[in-house]
């Protein structure tokens, strides 16, 4: 990572490319995906601060602190992502809370190591996650009656990242999100997920957070019928479908042994999936 001395921002090198999940992709838009992209660099700044592995905590949350200024108008110039979301959220006339928010998610995770239980975990994607899906829906104009699924498939989506990537989490950066309440019921540990394989009581941990997520996609599945814009529709109808099957996947698969993670495969059937949301 590298940083300038105009700016405080880091890059991890990773792109929307990286991504699980199409962010921004030709479905949306061209006039909307402009502004879901610089919503997109914001938020990728941001979280690449908040998982430096060398800066300590204070440094993070200075970091980020200095986004949001510059976010707000406050300051002029340290974050160029931050500029360039100022500015879309002029032309398109969305409030700046969703990004707002998400840093509050950022600096949390500077400063914050584990979780106690579920709705502490829940907390903390009313911050990191649903921010998202909320700032889409206000660029696309829709309905606050949309923001409940859509608050439950990005949730979702977090916590199935968070099981994707629980080893490295630990291991770079001493972070673990999988609940404390979990793991002392099922006789697991916060160090078993350094292990080669997942244990047995581990396994348990990951299959209940996965239940969570069942709900919580459940409840997200009903975001596309929610959507007026066209586009948007098929997009979210090819999200909600990209997230049930990764979750299928984690059911099988062992994320300690090797990434779980989704195939060109799962993204040809839920584009198909998503056509019938076309009307």
């Amino acid at each position: 990572m590298t940083t300038t001395a105009d700016s405080v921002e880091l890059w991890s090198g990773k792109d929307r490319g990286d991504e699980n999940f199409p962010v921004g992709s030709l479905l949306i838009a061209p006039h909307v995906r402009k502004h879901v992209h610089a919503f997109y660099a914001f938020a990728r700044n941001a979280d690449d601060i908040a998982d430096s592995a060398t800066l300590p905590a204070a440094a993070k949350v200075a970091r980020l602190d200095v986004m949001e200024e510059v976010l707000l108008g406050r300051r002029q110039s340290g974050s160029p992502s931050a500029t360039r979301l100022r500015a879309s959220l002029e032309e398109s006339g969305v409030t700046a809370q969703h990004s707002c928010d998400l840093l509050t998610a950022f600096r949390r995770d500077a400063t914050q190591l584990r979780y106690r239980d579920w709705d502490d975990l829940l907390d903390y994607c009313r911050y990191s996650a649903m921010p998202v899906g909320r700032h889409v829906l206000d660029l696309h104009g829709e309905l606050l009656e949309s923001w409940p699924a859509s608050d439950a498939l990005c949730a979702a989506l977090q916590v199935e990242n968070h099981l994707q990537d629980c080893a490295r989490d630990l291991v770079t950066l001493d972070r673990c999100y999988l609940p404390a309440d979990l793991l002392a019921a099922h006789g697991a540990r916060v160090e078993d997920v350094t292990a080669p394989a997942t244990s047995a009581g581990l396994r348990r941990v990951f299959d209940a957070l996965l239940d969570h997520c069942d709900a919580l996609n459940r409840t997200g599945a009903g975001l596309p019928r929610l959507i007026q814009n066209q586009r948007l529709r098929l997009e979210t109808g090819v999200i909600t479908a990209l997230s049930r099957r990764l979750a299928r996947r984690l059911r099988r698969g062992d994320p300690l042994a090797a990434r779980v993670k989704l195939r060109k495969s799962d993204a040809v059937w839920a584009i198909l999936g998503a056509l019938r949301f076309l009307r």
